[in-house]
């Protein structure tokens, strides 16, 4: 945590439109001393239950759901945009089928039992409050559902208090 420094929430002057949805993030976790990570472009920030939370989504497919249902805890980690293909390989490379940190030489540090990635700029530690599987019949737009969803293999949206946020010094 030496090359990091904390920050509140309200410090933070990051577009969240566009650190989520145009540079992504990767969401990683710890279950049974082992660390997995995968990108994501969907997700967002705000305020819920008084609290400052960060909301994120993983379909029921994804080894890292595995992680992050086992874990209380979990990080958001963004990249400079030159790490744009790494995020790429970690989206589309399951940690199933390969060492995929390893390989591409990420540093892992802890912010408690929390895994983060020191290669980031900006780290976000999460504690899970709530977890819910999207259904069918919840869509108000229905062609949401249709144009997301075509094999039915809705996400999980997991809503986390953020306890932490640090910024590369």
């Amino acid at each position: 945590m030496k090359s990091f420094h904390e920050i509140m929430p309200q410090q933070l002057d990051k577009s969240p439109f566009r650190i989520v949805g145009n540079d992504w993030m990767l969401i990683t976790a710890e279950k049974d001393g082992q660390v997995n990570t995968m990108t994501a472009s969907w997700g967002g920030f705000g305020v819920m239950w008084n609290k400052n939370v960060a909301f994120i989504v993983i379909r029921p497919q994804r080894y890292t759901k595995g992680f992050v249902d086992a874990a209380d805890t979990f990080s958001l980690t963004f990249f400079d945009k030159d790490f744009k293909e790494q995020l790429s390989y970690l989206g589309t490379v399951s940690g199933r089928d390969e060492d995929k940190i390893s390989k591409l030489n990420l540093s892992i540090e802890y912010s408690g039992e929390t895994p983060y990635f020191t290669n980031a700029n900006l780290v976000i530690i999460c504690k899970k409050l709530y977890a819910q599987k999207y259904e069918s019949q919840c869509f108000i737009d229905s062609t949401v559902d249709a144009e997301s969803y075509p094999e039915k293999d809705y996400h999980t949206m997991y809503i986390a208090e953020v306890s932490k946020i640090l910024i590369k010094k």
